[in-house]
């Protein structure tokens, strides 16, 4: 009998196990063949649903759900403070928790994030589902705190982190704080409660709290420069990757990073923090009857109105809790009645801005510093890092879309995306830092396949991908779809990948350009074209990526490798193969 394994490649085996296991089936009879299958397929179900070990279990575990790598980042600040007071904790990750290990826990800090439209990061589903399923155990032996991590700017802000604190609460568990939820500027939310929490759970267990720094680096960083303490990167390129005649503005910038000692790989983010337009700033100050030069208190010191929009504070776009604090100063029954509608209100805030709202509900002598006490911290802006470190040494490139547009009588453009486009000059400089991203990764084995799915500015990962995957001299095959609008002026990065093509790096790739035919095709169409051949790439070990918008692109392209599945192994499987290959890391996606 001749079985067919997998090549060692494709295996976690090391070559002396690969051997030895060649030799062993090759001797077996097809009914000794089966029998070995079925036992091993049991005996890996029951470690899967096995009760933990006692070394999975720590006094305190850090339960930790992410999507672009914040919450990662704060779960190992919280495990260093922890362990600077004397507390034994564990870090682990949703995504590779064990299920039945939930009810073994005594005390379970969750650090998750919401993105979307409340959306919970794609390795906590499962965790979710299974929380809120007939499966989930009584915790009352459980103590308890979630810090939820979002944006306000979204109706449904922090929800997973309050499903969460809900639900914990809902199967017994014991609240030791109260949730906190972060918005976008999140540092000193979560540090408060990191401290809060910690000295609650050093009293518990009698261990006696210690002075501890907030602040403390990772012992991995070998940078000085990070989210609170950006790095002033010249601009060395600033490139229009469309041709003449093109709608849209798309931006390649090259950064230099020489001197700052910082480091990323593909798949990590560059954030950015922009200024506000002083066209924007003008037109603001004029609604409010200002010139500017008043007087407010900013972070315990005096400064200027000015200066304070034009750094410090997001001035465009309107959240709900910045129309609850203007409620409070209008003091107008339209604007209460409004915030008393869910739906009236989303649709005032959609394409509207913060200029607006002061012009549609005016405040009479409204003082400059209760106006600014309304206003939420200019965040910075993340952008998906479109180079690899290997070819670019001491540099960083991006790829951004200028925002424009009109609505509501206004034109209206993107803070971060027309700062970076149009009013920084070459060898000027830009505040940035690197958010490194650990659930957007390549395969560790260079030999392993990949597929990648990026329309749009959602190429700029797979450029990265690809430098890194020819700069290390990977074998592993590379399918790359594309698409934007019209093949003469939106093929970004054209030259390169055809350069890719020819010399063996980029193995395929297939383009939509959706505006070039009277019928629209997107590259989920062209992904259902080419089904079987996807479907046996998945079958040979591939990873699949997927970067772009979320709730339209990342969602269609879902919806097409389901069909996909469901045409290989039926409609009834479909779920669970995609859900496996999340688990496994062999399906990742960067969405937005």
């Amino acid at each position: 009998m001749h079985l067919l394994l997998p090549e060692r490649s494709q295996t976690p085996l090391n070559d002396e196990q690969h051997r030895s296991l060649q030799q062993f089936m090759a001797a077996l009879s097809p009914e000794q063949a089966a029998w070995v299958g079925g036992y091993l397929t049991g005996l890996a179900a029951n470690n899967l649903t096995s009760a933990p070990s006692a070394d999975d279990i720590a006094d305190i575990t850090i339960l930790v759900g992410s999507q672009t790598g914040n919450s990662d980042a704060l779960a190992e600040q919280m495990h260093r403070l922890a362990v600077g007071r004397g507390l034994k904790t564990v870090i682990k990750k949703m995504g590779d928790y064990k299920l039945p290990q939930l009810k073994a826990e005594k005390n379970l800090l969750v650090i998750v994030s919401t993105y979307g439209e409340g959306e919970p990061p794609d390795n906590a589903r499962e965790l979710v589902e299974y929380l809120f399923s007939k499966r989930a155990p009584s915790l009352k032996q459980v103590q308890f705190a979630v810090l939820g991590l979002g944006d306000s700017g979204y109706e449904f802000f922090c929800k997973t982190g309050v499903d969460f604190d809900r639900r914990l609460e809902a199967l017994g568990a014991t609240r030791i704080h109260p949730r906190v939820d972060c918005d976008v500027d999140y540092e000193s939310s979560a540090e408060a409660w990191m401290d809060a929490v910690l000295n609650e759970l050093s009293m518990r267990l009698d261990i006696k709290p210690q002075a501890a720094d907030l602040s403390l680096p990772s012992v991995a960083s070998v940078s000085t420069y990070s989210r609170k303490n950006p790095f002033p990167a010249v601009l060395l390129e600033n490139i229009v990757l469309n041709g003449r005649g093109s709608i849209k503005e798309t931006h390649h910038l090259e950064l230099s990073l020489e001197g700052s000692g910082l480091t990323y790989e593909p798949g990590d983010v560059l954030g950015v923090y922009p200024s506000n337009a002083p066209d924007v700033i003008d037109a603001l100050l004029q609604t409010l009857h200002c010139g500017g030069t008043e007087w407010i208190m900013l972070n315990g010191k005096d400064g200027f109105l000015y200066d304070a929009l034009f750094s410090h504070y997001e001035i465009t776009a309107i959240t709900r809790p910045m129309v609850q604090k203007y409620a409070l100063l209008a003091n107008n029954r339209k604007l209460d009645q409004l915030l008393g509608d869910k739906h009236k209100l989303n649709d005032y805030l959609r394409g509207r801005e913060i200029i607006d709202l002061v012009t549609d509900f005016p405040v009479e002598h409204l003082s400059p510093q209760a106006f600014v006490d309304c206003l939420r911290k200019l965040p910075p802006r993340l952008y998906s890092i479109a180079s690899s470190l290997k070819q670019h040494p001491d540099e960083v490139h991006i790829t951004v879309a200028a925002v424009r547009y009109h609505s509501h009588g206004r034109n209206r453009k993107g803070v971060g995306s027309t700062f970076l486009a149009e009013r920084i000059d070459e060898d000027g400089t830009i505040s940035v830092y690197i958010d490194h991203n650990t659930n957007f990764k390549l395969p560790v084995d260079p030999a392993t396949p990949i597929i990648m799915i990026g329309p749009g500015t959602g190429i700029a990962p797979f450029r990265a991908f690809v430098e890194e995957r020819e700069a290390v001299g990977a074998t592993g095959k590379n399918w790359l779809f594309f698409g934007d609008q019209h093949f003469q002026t939106d093929f970004l990065y054209q030259t390169e990948w055809q350069r890719y093509l020819k010399n063996g790096v980029l193995t395929r790739m297939n383009v939509a350009f959706s505006r070039d035919q009277e019928q629209k095709i997107y590259v989920q169409h062209l992904m259902a074209e080419h089904g079987k051949e996807l479907y046996a790439w998945l079958q040979e070990g591939t990873h699949l990526y997927v970067c772009g918008d979320e709730k339209r692109m990342a969602h269609d392209v879902h919806q097409a490798l389901l069909r996909i599945v469901a045409a290989e192994i039926g409609s009834d499987n479909a779920q669970d193969y995609l859900a496996n290959l999340q688990k496994a890391k062999r399906y990742q996606r960067d969405v937005y």
